[in-house]
């Protein structure tokens, strides 16, 4: 009897002692928590239109290096579905960060933010920051912008250029007025034909408008809202893109294009955000060519195509800029002349 109680006694100490050894089991995939930031983007336009798509860019961008988890919509409009999704996201997913344009839903994103003050808010806006958690930025392209019209001066043979822009807003009116600057100081003859679309993305609008300053004897064009290039494609003609490298929609067309890159915002955000000392505040230096935030698009050869005259001033400019040595003039007002 004292035999089989021994028995008994170690088979159960056996055991214990055996399950301390068992490695504790994995968590279900439900149970695991990411350490990585969590940022969501919600964007009023479809993804294809290139300023939200810079932004979307920038994030895909970092979720791909590991530095953040993030999920997206687009295309919510500007009729009140932007505000119910941000809320409905903001109470079921508890993002870290949200990304997104305003501009048309600025009062209605405002609002949200402020009834989520746990949340960063990083928004594309034409005005100020709010306290605690509302950060602005904005693209500042008008510096690349600039180049882009000597090198459109440069190439005209008419001496007739089309710009078909977006809105009137000071966003989109800063970048042309750095565009017609550029092409005056090549050729202060020049006519720039500016025609506004009233829409941040209507690409056949778009297309038409530039077809209509084609008619009247526009050879160069700055598409600075998508849907251009199929109109200097189809005609034979050089066109700058906006916003992102566009050489692909025309191979053999586009010039160059001032290029916006949001990487430098979104490090910066991901910086705060992890260690937990968001504030809101303007970012527009980080969206200006001195920190990284704008440029000119890759060449593609198609540098090979400007006079030699005309390059070697763009490089100069260009460094320049990057020098602080020279400014371009910031001017917000509508183009005149423009319709």
């Amino acid at each position: 009897m004292k035999t089989l109680k021994f028995i008994v006694v170690f088979a159960l100490l056996m055991t214990v002692l055996l399950s301390a050894c068992q490695p504790a089991a994995a968590p279900k995939p439900e149970e695991q928590k990411s350490d990585l930031p969590f940022f969501y983007g919600a964007f009023a336009t479809p993804i294809e239109e290139p300023w939200d798509g810079v932004i979307h860019t920038a994030l895909q961008k970092a979720a791909s290096e590991g530095k953040i988890k993030y999920e997206m919509v687009d295309d919510l409009g500007y009729s009140g579905d932007l505000e119910r999704i941000l809320r409905e996201v903001s109470e079921t997913k508890k993002p870290d960060a949200i990304f997104g344009d305003a501009f048309g839903n600025e009062e209605a994103v405002r609002r949200v933010a402020k009834d989520f003050p746990e949340i960063a808010f990083v928004f594309g806006s034409g005005l100020g920051p709010a306290e605690p958690n509302f950060a602005v930025f904005d693209n500042w392209i008008h510096e690349p912008g600039y180049l882009c019209g000597l090198m459109a001066g440069g190439l005209s043979k008419t001496g007739v250029i089309g710009v078909v822009g977006g809105m009137p807003v000071p966003e989109v009116n800063r970048i042309v007025n750095a565009f017609i600057d550029g092409v005056k100081e090549v050729n202060p003859d020049a006519t720039v034909l500016v025609t506004f679309i009233n829409s941040f993305f209507d690409p056949a609008a778009a297309k038409e408008a530039a077809l209509a300053q084609i008619d009247n004897n526009a050879d160069v064009l700055f598409a600075e809202r998508f849907g251009v290039i199929d109109a200097a494609v189809e005609n034979g003609l050089f066109v700058f893109g906006n916003m992102s490298d566009q050489y692909e929609l025309g191979p053999g067309f586009v010039v160059n294009g001032p290029v916006w890159n949001m990487t430098p915002t979104v490090d910066y955000i991901i910086s705060q955000v992890k260690a937990g000392n968001f504030t809101a505040q303007d970012l527009k230096d980080f969206n200006m060519v001195a920190k990284g935030g704008a440029s000119l698009a890759p060449w593609h050869g198609m540098d090979a195509k400007l006079p030699p005259d005309i390059l070697a001033l763009v490089n100069q400019r260009e460094q320049e800029i990057k020098n602080g040595l020279f400014r371009v003039n910031i001017a917000e007002e509508t183009p005149a002349g423009s319709n």
